[in-house]
C-alpha cells in the first residue's frame, strides 16, 4: 500500500501541469472570441491564468480523492453491513442474524429453486462470506481484531488471542511507516517536498500515532465515537465507520494533503527568489519586480554618493574664498546674473514669450511709454 501511496504522489507531482494546459486551452477558446489575440506565453496575464487554472485543476482532483476513498469504503462494505446488524450488536444478535439469512441463502436451498449452476455457485460464496463474517463477529478476540485492522486478519495464522492479533498488525504497521518515512526522506534530498516539509512529517507523526492508538485501545476512538459517526447518522445514510476504516481513509487523506503541500502551497504563497513555482513553473512578472525594486535601491545609494562628492568638489572650489565676505558677494551677483542670461532667456519659452510681447507693443508710441496701449 505504501508503494501504491508513493506512486500516486509523484503521479501527481507532475500531471497537473498536463492537465492545466489542456483546461486553459479550453478556457481560451470558449472566451476568447476568433481573431482576438490570446495571452502571449510567460506574460503577466497568460501565468496568471495558468496559476488559478492550475490551483483549480489540483483542488477539485483532491476533493475527488476523497470521495474516491470513501465511495471505494462504502462499496467493500463490512461484516457489520453484511449481516445488517449494528456496530452494538450482541453475540446473540449476531447469530439469529445469520440463521435467518443461512435460510435464505442457503445452497441446498438455492439449487433446489435454480436450475442454473453459476447461480448456485454464487449462492455458495455469499452464503460462506456471511458464515466466516458471523464467525468473526461472535468471536471476541477476532472481532476486535477484524475492528481495527480489517479483513487481512483472515489470513493471520496462529493468532488466539486480542495480544497475538496487536502484536501480528504492529509488524505491519512499523514497515508500513519507516518505508513511508524514508520515501520522504529520499524524495526531500532531490528537492521534490522542498515546500511544507515540517507538515509534511508531523502529518505523518499524526498518522502513525492515530493508528497507533485505534489499533492498542479497547474501545473506538473518541474522534468516531463522540464527532465522525454520529454526524455521519444524523445528516446522512452513510453507514458508521469501524476504525480499520478510518485508518484506511486517513492514510488517503495524508497522501492528498502532500499532494496539497507540493502543488498549491506554492501556488498559494509568494515564490522563492528564483522566482520559481509549483513544478518548476516561474513568475517572470513578480521576479521582474524584485530586480526593478533592487535596481532602485542601487540607483539611490548612487544618486546619494553623487550628491555627497558634488559636495565636497563645491567645499574645495569655495575654500580660497572662506572668510572674504566682499567677494563672495560678488560672485553671487555674477552667478545669478549668468543663470538668466544664459538659463532662464535661453529658454525656448521664455524666448517665444518675450517675442509675443515685444510684437504686441504700438509702432508708433512714444519714446518711454508704458504698456502696449
Amino acid at each position: 500500500m505504501a508503494g501504491n501511496n508513493l506512486l500516486s504522489l509523484m503521479g501527481w507531482m507532475f500531471l497537473p501541469n498536463l492537465v492545466t494546459g489542456w483546461v486553459q486551452s479550453i478556457y481560451y477558446g470558449l472566451t476568447i472570441r476568433a481573431g482576438d489575440r490570446k495571452p502571449a506565453p510567460n506574460s503577466p496575464r497568460y501565468i496568471e491564468h495558468r496559476r488559478r487554472i492550475h490551483i483549480l485543476v489540483v483542488s477539485l482532483y483532491l476533493l475527488y480523492t476523497i470521495y474516491e476513498a470513501d465511495y471505494e469504503l462504502r462499496r467493500a462494505g463490512t461484516f457489520y453491513t453484511d449481516l445488517g446488524v449494528p456496530l452494538s450488536a450482541s453475540e446473540r444478535d449476531i447469530k439469529s442474524r445469520f440463521r435467518r439469512l443461512a435460510a435464505l441463502h442457503h445452497p441446498d436451498k438455492v439449487m433446489s429453486s435454480s436450475s442454473s449452476s453459476s447461480a448456485a455457485a454464487n449462492s455458495a460464496d455469499f452464503f460462506m462470506h456471511l458464515k466466516t463474517a458471523s464467525d468473526t463477529l461472535v468471536d471476541p478476540a477476532r472481532r476486535f481484531a477484524y475492528e481495527r485492522f480489517g479483513p487481512d486478519i483472515l489470513a493471520w495464522k496462529h493468532c488466539v488471542t486480542v495480544r497475538d492479533f496487536v502484536v501480528r498488525g504492529a509488524q505491519v504497521l512499523v514497515p508500513y511507516y519507516a518505508f513511508a518515512a524514508l520515501a520522504m526522506y529520499v524524495l526531500g534530498l532531490l528537492g521534490y517536498l522542498e515546500w511544507g516539509r515540517y507538515w509534511r512529517w508531523l502529518t505523518l507523526v499524526a498518522l502513525c500515532v492515530f493508528e497507533l492508538h485505534a489499533i492498542t485501545r479497547p474501545t473506538f476512538p473518541r474522534l468516531l465515537t463522540a464527532l465522525v459517526n454520529p454526524l455521519l447518522a444524523r445528516f446522512s445514510r452513510h453507514p458508521p465507520y469501524l476504525p480499520f476504516q478510518a485508518v484506511a481513509l486517513a492514510r488517503k487523506l495524508s497522501i492528498t494533503l502532500y499532494i496539497a503541500f507540493s502543488q498549491l502551497g506554492p501556488l498559494l504563497h509568494p515564490p522563492n527568489q528564483s522566482g520559481a513555482g509549483a513544478g518548476g513553473v516561474k513568475y517572470p512578472a513578480e521576479a521582474s519586480e524584485k530586480a526593478l525594486l533592487q535596481s532602485l535601491e542601487r540607483l539611490e545609494h548612487t544618486a546619494r554618493s553623487m550628491d555627497v562628492d558634488a559636495a565636497r568638489l563645491m567645499e574645495l572650489e569655495m575654500a580660497p574664498f572662506v572668510g572674504d565676505a566682499q567677494v563672495i558677494g560678488s560672485m553671487r551677483t555674477k552667478l545669478k546674473e549668468w543663470l538668466v542670461q544664459n538659463t532662464i532667456r535661453a529658454d525656448p519659452m521664455v524666448k517665444d514669450a518675450l517675442g509675443r510681447s515685444f510684437q504686441k507693443r504700438r509702432v508708433d508710441a512714444p519714446a518711454g511709454a508704458k504698456g502696449n496701449r
